[in-house]
């Protein structure tokens, strides 16, 4: 009898650990406190820029700073919350001429590597869903810090940009000047340690 739960005692010992050991590294993203913003950046006739952002989605990563080649992220955003601070433009934007968010309501990213490039730096590869067509993309990213907040949780923050060209996703920019062509797009958040 003491044998059996000596042994059991271990096992559930080990679980735990194992568990807490799997989500000590998890994090979920910080869209409730508004420490998230997905933006992008695109040329308007060779004149101004055109920025805008998209308002609502949800992400996840891991992260761990012994382990940083096993970091991975993943992101889902609702296409239709773009927001350039002029509505016509914004519809425009989510018609079938670009966007198509009638037919492709989100965008999902999901990463397939990270190589560490220096202290805190590193490049994420992933797999980024948009219009339906996916596309492999690099993006630099920097850890902005980590550590724990004022209400007893563990946060780490990073941000990175990439240029995307738009033709690779389906959107048809033919019609525009080149400098047209390309977007450059803005990523930066923290997660909440689980």
């Amino acid at each position: 009898m003491f044998k059996k739960a000596a042994i059991a005692t271990a096992i559930g010992a080990v679980s735990l650990a194992t568990a807490s050991q799997a989500l000590a590294d998890d994090y979920i993203v910080d869209i409730e406190g508004q420490h998230a913003f997905i933006q992008f950046k695109i040329n308007h006739l060779g004149y101004s820029y055109i920025l805008g952002t998209f308002e609502e989605f949800e992400g996840r990563f891991h992260y761990d700073a012994d382990d940083l080649e096993a970091s991975s992220v993943e992101m889902e955003v609702q296409v239709n919350s773009l927001n350039s601070n002029h509505a016509e433009r914004d519809r425009h934007f989510l018609s079938d001429d670009f966007l198509s968010a009638g037919t492709y309501p989100t965008a999902t990213f999901v990463s397939t590597g990270f190589e560490p490039t220096g202290d805190d730096e590193g490049v994420l590869t992933g797999d980024l869903t948009l219009k339906g067509e996916t596309r492999e993309i690099e993006m630099p990213v920097t850890l902005m810090g980590e550590g724990e907040d004022p209400w007893g949780n563990y946060r780490a923050g990073f941000e990175g940009s990439t240029n995307l060209t738009l033709a690779d996703f389906g959107i048809d920019m033919s019609d525009f000047p080149e400098v047209m062509h390309e977007l450059e797009l803005y990523v930066t958040f923290e997660g909440v340690r689980q």
